[in-house]
């Protein structure tokens, strides 16, 4: 039986990539893709090598970027377009298995391990995957190799980014050697806060964690110290999952706000539109909720303030204004009056659609009905081609939410 041997393909600076790609005039200048600075969206969603050796980092502030980088070119991100690429690299990437996992718009595990008889060793297949996505999508990619998911996105992000092949294999013979030397917060899976936490207790190194006694760390985290420990070893079960994505255990949505919202009836409207997109994701994916849950997040950045509350309701539903009204009750019960910036809903504890409980006293077939009906012309026709009227008012973001993905225009 072969040894497994997991791919992590990522994207070298995808965003900025696809850019240069559209736009070869930009290829040897510094490039930036930002977000819409008027809408509180002005951070840095990816930079480009010449960009970065002028002290840019993604993540950072737009202006603080230009300040750095004052030639940099700027551009608003087009989401749609990277979708697009995106999907386009999978196809690439499902040449050489099928079992393919998305893990983000750029990067995706592969389980390789039955290819290799039919396409080469594993080295040999990875570089055939840079050429191919090279020659059709002029985007650099760069893959690490492991015997895991854990070991393969280690290696890929720190050193297959990092030497001249963009290829890197992380396994039990060289992992000593490389990876028990990083700094431990360069361990994939382990926050700020947690590091600070390891530091205290003496674990400067992945490889600090990986020898500390096992049984002090389960004794002080139970058994995430202990998945701790196993992944510092490079212990990971996960296999690679082709259809991860689609047996989902909750809908969310959130929006952050383009100024700071104080007003409740304004507030209500931006929920109202929530409520309305988890609904139709929910009904998108036939699945009903029986938990409504909404977060909120303060103005004020240096004195966070906002909650997180959920509420199990008696019957499952999607429909749009039932979750709306619960997620009003929970807000108008738990809203300090702070000003807000940043709101989501969401609905969890699914189940399947195909069969609903009857109500006596609501009609609920007839507002399944509207529901789909609804749906039914926004899917036609586009997403603002019906709104709430409360989405005509000033506080509302229908409009410009059709004209983005994930927060990002098109």
């Amino acid at each position: 039986m072969k040894n497994k041997v997991i791919f992590l393909v990522d994207m070298e600076s995808f965003y900025v990539s696809v850019e240069k790609a559209d736009h070869l005039e930009l290829n040897n200048r510094p490039v930036i893709v930002s977000g819409d600075p008027e809408r509180r969206s002005g951070v840095v969603l990816a930079a480009c090598s010449v960009a970065k050796k002028h002290g840019v980092k993604n993540a950072s502030r737009l202006g603080e970027a230009q300040l750095k980088c004052p030639n940099a070119v700027v551009i608003r991100p087009r989401m749609q377009k990277y979708l697009e690429v995106s999907l386009q690299i999978t196809n690439v990437l499902e040449r050489f298995t099928d079992q393919v996992e998305p893990y983000s718009i750029d990067e995706q595990f592969l389980d390789v391990t039955g290819s290799q008889n039919l396409l080469g060793l594993p080295w040999e297949m990875a570089k055939n995957i840079q050429e191919i996505i090279k020659k059709e999508t002029q985007i650099q990619a760069r893959v690490g190799i492991g015997p895991n998911k854990f070991l393969a996105k280690m290696a890929c992000e720190g050193f297959a980014k990092k030497n001249a092949s963009g290829i890197f294999e992380l396994n039990a013979n060289n992992m000593k050697q490389f990876m028990w030397t990083l700094p431990i917060d360069k361990m994939h899976g382990v926050g700020e806060r947690m590091s600070e936490h390891l530091c205290k207790m003496g674990m400067r190194t992945i490889g600090d964690l990986a020898t500390y006694p096992l049984s002090t760390l389960k004794k002080r985290w139970g058994i995430p110290g202990q998945v701790l420990w196993e992944t510092a070893n490079g212990i990971d079960a996960s296999p690679v999952i082709a259809d991860s994505h689609s047996n989902q255990k909750a809908i969310g949505h959130a929006m952050t706000l383009p100024r700071d919202y104080s007003s409740k009836s304004d507030i209500k409207v931006v929920l109202l539109e929530l409520c309305e997109e988890v609904c139709r994701r929910a009904r998108s994916a036939s699945v009903m909720g029986r938990t409504v849950s909404i977060s909120v997040h303060g103005a004020n950045v240096g004195s966070p303030t906002g909650f997180h509350r959920q509420v199990t309701l008696l019957n499952t539903t999607n429909n749009t204004m039932d979750v709306y009204r619960t997620a009003l009750e929970l807000f108008e019960r738990f809203w300090d009056c702070v000003p807000i910036r940043r709101i989501s809903a969401g609905l969890s504890n699914l189940c399947s659609a195909d069969s609903v409980q009857l109500d006596l006293f609501n009609n609920v077939i007839r507002k399944r009905d509207l529901d789909y009906t609804v749906d039914s012309i926004k899917n036609r026709f586009g997403d603002a081609a019906i709104v709430h009227a409360s989405s005509l008012t000033d506080a509302g973001q229908a409009y410009h939410r059709a004209a983005t993905i994930g927060g990002h225009y098109k």
